[in-house]
């Protein structure tokens, strides 16, 4: 595997701090285990990051020149796709997830890699933006960074990037409605293309209903709605999807987790003191989220496409499902993880995480559940006289100088219809964020609760979940572990 490329200067430094975690998110959901997740990410960083050192600086915005790029996020995670497809071509396939790889050898697949014109509309219309723009637009629309972060990193006025937000979003949708009228298509979507664009102009127009009735089968016209309508709440899910390809409602879902843990969600006064934007702004966001997420469970992709464009009531249907749980796979503070492990720890593909992007009736985009809290009341003390009925198994899969991320893996002999699993740090270790699980802690105690979908495990069966943590001075392995207030034997 790859080293990381070494920063040639302070910004490179802080560029693989800001993307590193969105690279190694996208990276988690395409394989089937945290090692080969960490791998395929180093492997698609360092690809990434060598086009960025070839393109050179960013473009100016008053060169009027177009981008020779994508931003860099987008850019990386098209890296990732890259990677996975050297690996399956190499005999390396088996690491990935096995709905990736039959993404892969699909016709989907094949559209990013044939003529440019029959790529996603959402993939030309970032291309076509100048750099600085289309990265605008990416933070705040896909990353959910509140409007105040997104200004820090892009060097922009934080009294004026809500206004030039939305002249982007204006250009974003002019060249995609160019796009869309240059894209080879059927009489039929010409003949709509004219329509299309003016309904989508409008925040309050109806959709007539044999417009409404061609979308509903027409995936194409479809996605040009979602990116012909750019306030109407598919933006986010058409600049993910065209730009990963597979998987973009899972990144997008876990990155807006990520946020709200990163810039405090839930902690008010961490939110003030880094910049984040006013409650409403989170609500807004956790209405488009949840919508999103209803639409991915209840209907096929092309539906999911058709419901992007709320045209009626939409957002009030979403407001109404909004789910307690958050959590991401992104570190709470920007930091670069070493590329390799400690070499106490031995990384190898979690069971779990295998069998649940295998299992039949699944979601081919698993989705992250989690939350935390500061205290951890409900962990019974376990009851040493009963014998062991579960062993547990502890991965260090990477450390850095203030942080490390860790899996568990607990294989119990009995079947169980929900789960708690608790630890003790030795070294003052402090959870920041759990993925499979949600967290409480109570000083050095750890408690890891079942999450919505994985609560359920069978006899002699496994569960598994990750986590990021920070350290200081020493990183001990964790010690003391229960299984719902019963002692695990650790192995390992």
């Amino acid at each position: 595997m790859p080293d990381l490329p070494t920063p040639k200067n302070a910004a490179e430094a802080a560029l693989f701090s800001e993307c590193w975690d969105a690279v190694l998110s996208y990276a988690d959901l395409c394989t089937a285990g945290s090692t080969a997740a960490t791998q395929l990410a180093t492997e698609a960083f360092a690809l990434g990051m060598r086009e960025v050192r070839t393109a050179g600086p960013d473009t100016a915005r008053s060169s009027g020149r177009r981008s020779a790029r994508l931003p860099e996020i987008p850019l990386l995670l098209t890296a990732v796709r890259t990677t996975a497809v050297a690996w399956e071509a190499g005999g390396q396939g088996h690491d990935l997830d096995p709905d990736l790889r039959l993404w892969l050898h699909s016709d989907k697949a094949a559209r990013y890699t044939g003529p440019p014109l029959q790529r996603p509309l959402a993939l030309r219309g970032l291309r076509d933006l100048q750099e600085p723009d289309a990265a605008l637009l990416w933070l705040a629309e896909v990353e959910a960074l509140p409007l105040p972060v997104v200004a820090r990193r892009l060097g922009l006025d934080p009294a004026l990037v809500a206004d030039e937000l939305d002249q982007v979003r204006g250009l974003f949708r002019d060249r995609c409605h160019r796009a869309h009228l240059d894209t080879p298509m059927a009489a039929q979507c010409r003949s709509y293309a004219r329509l299309l664009d003016a309904i989508t102009r409008s925040h309050a127009a109806d959709i007539p209903p044999d417009l409404s009735r061609h979308l509903a089968t027409c995936v194409d016209c479809a996605e040009a709605a979602a990116c012909l309508r750019p306030h109407g709440g598919g933006l986010p899910a058409a600049l993910a999807g065209g730009v990963t390809g597979w998987g973009g409602l899972a990144y997008l879902e876990r990155r807006r987790r990520a946020a709200e843990v990163r810039l405090g969600a839930g902690r008010p006064e961490r939110a003030d003191r880094e910049g984040g934007e006013p409650k409403t702004r989170t609500n807004r966001a956790r209405v488009v989220r949840n919508g999103l997420l209803v639409a991915a469970v209840l209907v096929s992709l092309l539906a999911l496409a058709v419901s992007m464009m709320p045209f009626g009531d939409g957002d009030n249907d979403a407001a109404r499902d909004t789910p307690s749980d958050s959590s991401p796979v992104a570190a709470p503070r920007p930091s670069l993880p070493s590329a390799t492990s400690s070499p106490t720890a031995s990384p190898k593909p979690s069971p779990t995480a295998t069998a649940s992007r295998t299992g039949h009736g699944k979601n081919p985009d698993p989705e992250p559940q989690g939350t935390s809290s500061s205290t951890a009341g409900g962990e019974p003390e376990p009851d040493k006289s009963e014998p062991a009925a579960c062993t547990v198994e502890y991965d260090l899969i990477n450390q850095w100088p203030d942080g490390f991320q860790a899996t568990v893996s607990v294989t119990t002999d009995d079947a169980l219809d929900t789960w708690r699993v608790g630890w003790t740090f030795r070294d003052g270790q402090q959870v920041g964020q759990m993925w499979d699980a949600s967290f409480a802690q109570n000083g050095s105690r750890v408690t890891a609760s079942a999450a919505d979908y994985n609560r359920s495990v069978a006899a002699h069966g496994s569960l598994t979940f990750g986590f990021i943590a920070s350290w200081s001075g020493r990183n001990a392995p964790p010690y003391d572990f229960t299984l719902n207030g019963r002692a695990c034997t650790k192995t390992g």
